[in-house]
């Protein structure tokens, strides 16, 4: 199958009205626009509420104000240019800021940005980082899309970090095993990369990044598949959206067509309260009781998965709402405090861990790494005082 063409411009969609193509426009000028003809070929434009088109067509609510550019504070994780360190066995580097098609959703939509440059063509300083601190067992590489990348590069990449004897995982975080799983199953050279490098000892894994089960076509199984038999592990994370994936039932087939395509469910995420995002937003209760609810359609494969919020100070699991109280527990802390037990009061508008009455009491506001490093939320705040 050839690659397919990939269109940046909302005009070349014809099967979106003129006027509203025009509307569209102004998001486009604010929050990049890509994709490619295989993702928009899912769509079924005869359905006004289509969840491939919201996902990745640009919708009038992400002009509404709402959210902070860089709802996690990632740019207090910046250990060395490009690279973050949040978790101690943890270390993202941040080598792309492309994707197959740009997310509606996305929580680093900061990175297309022209302004913003946090991701680094040159990987060096960050694998110097995680080969001075031999606590880190395991190394993300993340964008922007990770396999967006030539196969060579990749190559160079994954071939310094199987140097550093202390780097036992390396994790690939991609949404091309959806939006272009050809170009996953045509290339035998990125094959033959994960078959030497993905081994019993020290595994590649894929952490895909799947919405919702139209995804899940022939090509991304023959995708999954061409992974699998290249000693590749592959992961899904995917937040619950509201309109997208919030109906029990989507969420509960997707669970079910994740395990019998051999794809492990790892994380359900609530939404990071990002600029542009409002359209996406459910309250806490409403995202925990559909995942509860598809949980109890699926096996127990399909209840691997965790409902959790990236939140600034770590990801925090959601174990229960109820009764007005949310359960919850640090399942990764930046400070140390995992496994820590929290039970708070829940309103029912409540969206993100800082809704919570008493949040403040579990956790601090973080301190840059690199003081020199000037993040989305400060830069772009600067350039809108300056312009006012």
């Amino acid at each position: 199958m050839a690659q397919p063409k990939y269109i940046m411009n909302i005009d070349k969609i014809t099967q979106i009205p003129e006027e509203e193509r025009a509307k569209l426009k102004k998001i486009t000028e604010k929050f990049v626009f890509r994709v490619n003809d295989y993702y928009l070929n899912l769509i079924d434009w005869n359905n006004p509420n289509d969840p491939i088109k919201k996902l990745i067509i640009p919708n009038e609510g992400e002009l509404e104000e709402y959210g902070r550019w860089d709802a996690s504070d990632e740019d207090t994780n910046y250990a060395a240019p490009g690279c973050q360190h949040k978790y101690g066995t943890t270390a993202l580097l941040i080598v792309s800021e492309v994707c197959g098609a740009y997310c509606r959703y996305c929580f680093r939509k900061r990175l297309f940005r022209n302004d913003i440059k946090e991701a680094m063509a040159d990987v060096q300083p960050g694998i110097e980082y995680i080969k001075n601190h031999p606590e880190i067992n395991n190394v993300l590489l993340t964008g922007g899309d990770s396999l967006i990348l030539a196969t060579k590069k990749l190559r160079l990449i994954i071939e310094q970090l199987r140097e550093i004897p202390h780097v036992k995982i390396i994790r690939l975080g991609s949404k091309m095993p959806v939006f272009n799983p050809m170009r996953i199953y045509e290339d035998e050279e990125l094959l033959e990369l994960i078959r030497e490098y993905s081994t019993p000892e020290q595994r590649i894994y894929v952490m895909a990044h799947i919405n919702h089960p139209v995804e899940i076509t022939e090509e991304a199984k023959r995708g999954f598949d061409a992974l699998h038999q290249a000693g590749a592990i592959v992961v899904n994370q995917t937040p619950v959206l509201k309109g997208i994936n919030d109906d029990p039932k989507v969420l509960g087939e997707l669970l079910d067509k994740l395990s019998w395509a051999g794809v492990t469910p790892y994380y359900f995420f609530i939404n990071r309260p990002v600029a542009g995002n409002n359209d996406f937003v459910l309250t806490l209760e409403e995202a925990y009781n559909a995942v509860e609810q598809a949980k109890a359609m699926t096996s127990g494969l399909g209840k691997r998965v965790r409902l959790s919020m990236s939140h600034t100070s770590g990801k925090i699991e959601i174990l229960a709402i109820e009764d007005g109280k949310a359960y919850l527990k640090y399942h990764q802390s930046r400070d140390n405090h995992y496994g820590k037990f929290m039970v708070l009061d829940c309103p029912k508008d409540a969206a993100w861990f800082d809704d919570l009455p008493g949040n403040e009491q579990y956790w601090e506001k973080p301190k840059k790494k690199l003081e020199t490093f000037v993040g989305a939320n400060e830069k772009i705040k600067a350039k809108e005082e300056t312009t006012v």
